[in-house]
């Protein structure tokens, strides 16, 4: 049995949505500016499917995700199929000249780390890290804007 923790987290940069959206969609460039995300890989054979690897704290998790939907300049949406159960979005929302870059992310803790950890301060530490991914995600974008 897990449980699921949900986390939503936002960032407005100042840049396009169109470069923001292109900088994102690119998700095997994640691990630039996604702390525990150690790799992203499209499959080869289905570019809807990524393999996925996080790495933190001693700990590494694996997982297949799935892309469900995607509207250029608004949303992606995934879930898992394999590994680690999560599923999320990125919205988009254009502000004439910024973009604001929103993060919904859930995910089933395993029984092993739900008894070992406590959930509000496993909850707390990963939406923090989640909120400082987007910051440097921010940071990342207006180094490429400027250049």
């Amino acid at each position: 049995m897990a449980d699921w923790l949900e986390h939503s987290v936002q960032v407005e940069v100042e840049a396009p949505i169109e470069l923001v959206w292109s900088l994102w969609s690119d998700l095997e460039q994640m691990p630039q500016w996604m702390q525990w995300i150690d790799s992203v890989k499209i499959s080869p054979d289905n570019p809807e499917i990524s393999l996925w690897k996080l790495r933190t704290g001693g700990l590494e998790f694996t997982w297949k995700s799935r892309i469900l939907q995607v509207i250029p300049n608004q949303i992606i949406q995934w879930e898992s199929v394999d590994g680690l159960p999560n599923q999320g979005a990125i919205r988009f929302y254009d502000r004439h000249g910024n973009s604001i870059v929103k993060m919904t992310v859930s995910y089933a803790i395993p029984g092993f780390l739900g008894k070992l950890m406590d959930n509000l301060f496993l909850g707390r530490a990963v939406e923090s890290t989640i909120q400082a991914d987007l910051e440097r995600f921010k940071e990342y974008a207006l180094k490429v804007k400027s250049n």
